[in-house]
């Protein structure tokens, strides 16, 4: 096995058109990323605490917002892309991805028009809300379009990329908050607040021009749009072979599973649509508990709650941790595979998170007031250090690969509907971590005051993600989407799919059922409950 990734031999067409366009597309991951960052340092900024303050005064005796407050402001953007997601699946399913990633950046605008504007609290968490509803909308539809367009060789690479903009995002706003900390004017938060109009008109200006994705446009009844669509892709003439021979195999695939009916939210609770349904959403729920957007929710003022002098300097440092680890996870994703990956991640995650949690614990004390201090210069900067190990493993494993396998593992019939739930279930955990943190880290009444003990937490679900992996995990490297569902169809244990290879395509199973009646009544593909696998019904009957 090389080191370079290469385009498999004998495959036609060119692939970087779909290569640049999915990489493009992941650059909504910017907005994503530059919202959840940029609340980190807003909330930490001397003029923004004067000016939203409703009288509330901190340990240190300077006006602030309370615990509650503070709550509000972080979790309600996870609160708003939790229903984002949710109404993605409609709204994909009703106007195309590309029209829906369209109207998700105008939603998101909005939210920033009333953040930028306002003045006092409440006008500030409904913009919130409502650029979390145009974020989680995002969230849900680019895995979506990405997986849609992608050559099965490098999906894994394009859809992680996604993982890539998010950490791009997150320290764009690192830096952006550090240069605007000191300003004493509204400039110190409306100009961080404001920059994330640029990304949402680059977003938009490109999905302008770029086309819809064969899937869909085949799923529309529309197949000479799909070719179209998919020449431009792979740069061949729409009548080429290879072309013909792609849009045969997604068209078979989905007149396979039309012929079992109309698929609604519960089907992907059924048969075995359960166990991918469950493995997205435990995937995406794991995600958000090995205790990342504590760091980057929470990160500044918890730096500076322990100690450290230049708390934003150090969330500089963890963003572009984020960022440059995410690069070598890219590049193994489809090189070793999902599975090892996040097996491994899991464990170096594990690690770190406990350490932190010792050093931090052990090594620090805190006041009568609530103020906490340092006994151990070494021990601190050993922390940090262990902080920026575990971002490592996070950023090279799960970051990216939990939307490379949630966006690739559901049949095309429910993909819109199964990511959408995968994707809410991450912000719905984000919301319940977001919201409960002040709580368990914060000093005073009504708080935990755990403080450094929270990583004892995160330790505890990162040790759970090794379990899940091994147990629910499929091998997916190199399949296309039809061939997926061919996986998980005969292969009933996780790690055995490692060793499978593809025997059939959708196109022969179809040409196969024709000729034992067609798909007609008598010859109509039944869904088995129990094992979850298809069958032509007048097999099953004799």
């Amino acid at each position: 096995m090389g080191l370079a990734l290469k385009k498999p031999e004998g495959v036609p067409g060119k692939s970087w058109p779909a290569i640049i366009i999915g990489l493009f597309v992941a650059f909504g991951g910017v907005l994503f990323g530059y919202d959840t960052g940029t609340i980190s340092g807003i909330l930490a900024m001397p003029y923004w605490q004067d000016e939203f303050s409703t009288g509330f005064i901190d340990s240190k005796g300077h006006k602030n917002i309370d615990a509650g407050q503070t709550s509000t402001v972080v979790s309600i953007l996870s609160a708003g892309t939790f229903f984002g997601a949710l109404g993605a699946a409609p709204v994909a399913d009703r106007i195309g991805r590309r029209l829906a990633l369209i109207a998700s950046c105008c939603v998101f605008s909005f939210g920033v028009i009333l953040q930028t504007a306002a003045t006092k609290l409440p006008m500030f968490v409904a913009g919130r809300f409502f650029a979390g509803f145009g974020v989680g909308l995002v969230s849900a539809l680019i895995p979506l379009y990405q997986s849609e367009t992608a050559p099965k060789w490098i999906r894994g690479l394009i859809v992680g990329s996604y993982q890539l903009a998010i950490t791009i995002g997150l320290l764009l706003a690192a830096i952006v908050n550090n240069a605007t900390k000191d300003r004493t004017d509204t400039g110190s938060y409306r100009i961080p607040i404001a920059v994330q109009f640029a990304w949402a008109l680059i977003l938009v200006g490109g999905m302008l021009v770029l086309p819809e994705t064969p899937r869909y446009l085949i799923r529309s009844g529309k197949p000479e749009k799909a070719a179209h669509a998919l020449s431009k892709l792979r740069r061949l003439p729409a009548d080429h072979a290879a072309i013909r021979d792609e849009l045969g195999e997604i068209q078979a695939n989905h007149e396979y599973e039309l012929s079992l009916g109309q698929a609604s939210y519960l089907d992907c609770f059924r048969g075995s649509l359960l166990k991918r349904q469950l493995t997205g959403c435990g995937l995406q729920a794991l995600q958000q508990l090995t205790g990342i957007n504590f760091i980057f929710y929470y990160g500044t003022q918890y730096f500076k709650n322990s100690g450290i002098t230049n708390a934003f300097i150090i969330s500089m440092i963890t963003s572009s941790v984020n960022t440059a680890s995410t690069f070598p996870g890219l590049y193994a994703i489809d090189k070793w595979g999902r599975r090892p990956l996040l097996f491994w991640g899991a464990i170096g995650m594990t690690v770190s998170q406990l350490l932190v949690a010792i050093l931090g614990t052990t090594t620090t004390g805190q006041t009568a007031d609530g103020n906490v201090f340092s006994k151990n210069l070494g021990a601190q900067k050993a922390s940090i250090a262990f902080v920026c190990i575990y971002i490592f493993f996070f950023a090279s494993t799960w970051g990216p690969i939990a939307w490379v396998v949630t966006g690739e593992i559901f049949p095309l019939k429910v993909r819109a509907k199964a990511l959408s739930m995968t994707t809410a279930t991450n912000w719905l955990l984000n919301w319940a971590i977001a919201y409960s943190t002040p709580y368990l880290v914060n000093w005073g009444p009504g708080n935990a005051n755990l403080q450094s003990k929270i990583f004892f937490i995160w330790f505890a679900c990162c040790f759970l993600c090794i379990t899940f992996v091994y147990f629910m995990i499929y091998e997916t490297k190199g399949l296309t989407l039809e061939q997926i569902d061919e996986l998980y169809a005969e292969v009933k244990v996780a790690s055995e799919s490692v060793h499978w290879t593809p025997t059939t395509t959708f196109t022969e199973i179809r040409a196969s059922v024709a000729a034992q009646g067609g798909l007609g009544q008598k010859g109509a593909l039944g869904h088995h409950e129990k094992t979850g696998e298809y069958r032509n019904e007048a097999d099953a009957a004799s």
